[in-house]
């Protein structure tokens, strides 16, 4: 069995993204063999190739760190027709915002989120956390060590990025006023 098809088994039956390392480790541990990374990354990206240019309803994609199978984005509309449910499960403004906080300021207490929301994010943080999209990161030093919260690597493939670095940069949002119409000189 040449490398190529025992990674695309790999990824075929993995449920979270694998990284190269990982399958390394694999490999060597309990095969005894030792490929070069440059070697696995060499057998994804030909399997990527082949995937991407044909007309298989799936790919191998980078995501979350690692790599994974996933339907072509062109089959998504249809696979959440046949599944009766949206492609991704919405998050309320509430939770959206406070997942915003905590990518943005992790490792984060509760009450610095509840500084920045205005509002107590009890419930909408234990939501985040059943949905697995933030955990705990430990303590924090301050008076009554309270506990910190960050983003998971669920939270990375459930919005396709790899690394929280590819997070919009503040400074890409643009502030908008709210307003009818177009702007005017005003002459006082």
């Amino acid at each position: 069995m040449n490398i190529r098809a025992q990674i695309e088994a790999i990824l075929f039956t993995a449920e979270q993204p694998i990284s190269i390392e990982e399958m390394n480790d694999f490999f060597t541990k309990y095969y005894g063999v030792e490929y070069q990374n440059e070697e696995i990354a060499n057998s994804i990206n030909e399997a990527i190739s082949f995937y991407d240019n044909s007309e298989i309803p799936f790919s191998i994609v980078q995501i979350g760190g690692g790599y994974l199978f996933k339907s072509k984005t062109e089959f998504h509309p249809l696979i959440s027709s046949f599944l009766q449910r949206n492609s991704i499960k919405r998050l309320t403004i509430a939770a959206l915002e406070t997942l915003a906080v905590i990518a943005y300021k992790q490792p984060v207490t509760k009450s610095d989120i509840e500084t920045i929301r205005g509002v107590n994010c009890d419930y909408t943080v234990q939501k985040l956390m059943e949905k697995e999209l933030i955990e705990l990161k430990g303590r924090s030093e301050e008076v009554g060590r309270p506990l910190l919260y960050g983003t998971t690597p669920f939270f990375l493939d459930y919005f396709g990025m790899n690394s929280l670095e590819e997070l919009p940069k503040l400074k890409e949002f643009i502030e908008t006023e709210n307003q009818i119409g177009e702007k005017e000189n005003i002459v006082r």
